[in-house]
């Protein structure tokens, strides 16, 4: 079961549809919570920044039929990691790959097995 549907079945003129798709268009661009009118009420829609699109359209029986579907989930998402985080892996991959300075090495291996056991000791 839906928790809500609603469905609205009207002639429009050309002019007519198209300032609903205008409507539509800049609740989309200003996204958060964006109302729409929908005959003599207002809909109040939550839109997120990212959202799932469908275009069908079906020709046949003298008709064309066009549909535009959005869908998004009705709880936030998680959003993308910051660019900051990203750059910053983005840095850790390039000094490991980086080649290591002459007499060192990039992992630390050099260090001796005595100094590694002197380290963990407790007094």
């Amino acid at each position: 079961m839906k928790d809500l549907k609603f469905e609205q079945k009207r002639s429009l003129s050309r002019l007519e549809a198209a300032d609903q798709l205008t409507a539509l268009a800049a609740a989309l661009r200003q996204g958060g919570d964006a109302e729409l009118e929908v005959g003599l009420s207002k809909l109040s829609l939550r839109i997120p920044d990212d959202l799932r699109s469908e275009i069908e359209i079906e020709v046949g029986d003298g008709e064309i039929e066009l549909e535009i579907e959005f869908k998004w989930p009705t709880a936030p998402t998680r959003t993308a990691p910051s660019q900051a985080v990203a750059g910053t892996k983005v840095a850790a991959r390039r000094r490991k790959s980086a080649p290591a300075k002459p007499g060192r090495s990039s992992t630390g291996t050099n260090r001796s097995k005595s100094a590694k056991r002197s380290a963990t000791k407790t007094p």
